[in-house]
């Protein structure tokens, strides 16, 4: 199988496959140095772009220096990600196309204020690369964090007829 790094719609640059891929294939390492949460906060502070994959409970990162950083997210991905034993692969959920790029669902879960805005064009894109429950779960925070507003009453109409 080959992969190569070159321009994506979704984001700057993408990983592509120059072969067929068969579903269930594992496609990459996502490899790099490990930082802990903190580390990996204190480094990358001010940066707009990072490559970090959080291991199991996310207080451990891998700070992505190989061809898996380039793999984009989709909210319609032709892979997964699966931990094996420490280790992070990309693995084909689908069969992949000579050229097709390829992606899989960041499901990103820690950003603090940044959006994490979408741009993969699928038909049901989520608009966010956040996951699902941390969708719920910012949802459920804003609410809570609203002001409650109190209902006033409906004004009545005053129905005053002469005659």
């Amino acid at each position: 199988m080959g992969l190569i790094i070159r321009s994506s719609a979704i984001h700057a640059a993408g990983c592509y496959t120059t072969t067929p891929i068969r579903k269930g294939a594992r496609v990459a390492e996502y490899t790099g140095r490990r930082l802990s949460k903190e580390e990996a906060d204190a480094c990358y502070q001010d940066s707009l772009v990072t490559y970090l994959f959080g291991l199991g409970d996310g207080s451990i990162v891998i700070d992505g220096h190989c061809t898996a950083m380039f793999i984009n997210h989709s909210c319609d991905a032709n892979c997964e990600t699966s931990e094996v034993r420490g280790r992070v692969w990309i693995k084909a959920i689908r069969h992949i196309a000579a050229g097709e790029e390829i992606t899989y669902d960041y499901c990103l879960y820690d950003g603090g204020e940044d959006d994490a805005l979408c741009n993969c064009g699928a038909k049901k894109c989520r608009g966010t690369m956040y996951s699902k429950e941390e969708i719920r779960r910012r949802k459920a925070a804003t609410k809570k964090a609203a002001p409650k507003t109190v209902k006033k009453p409906a004004k009545k109409k005053n129905a005053n007829r002469k005659g």
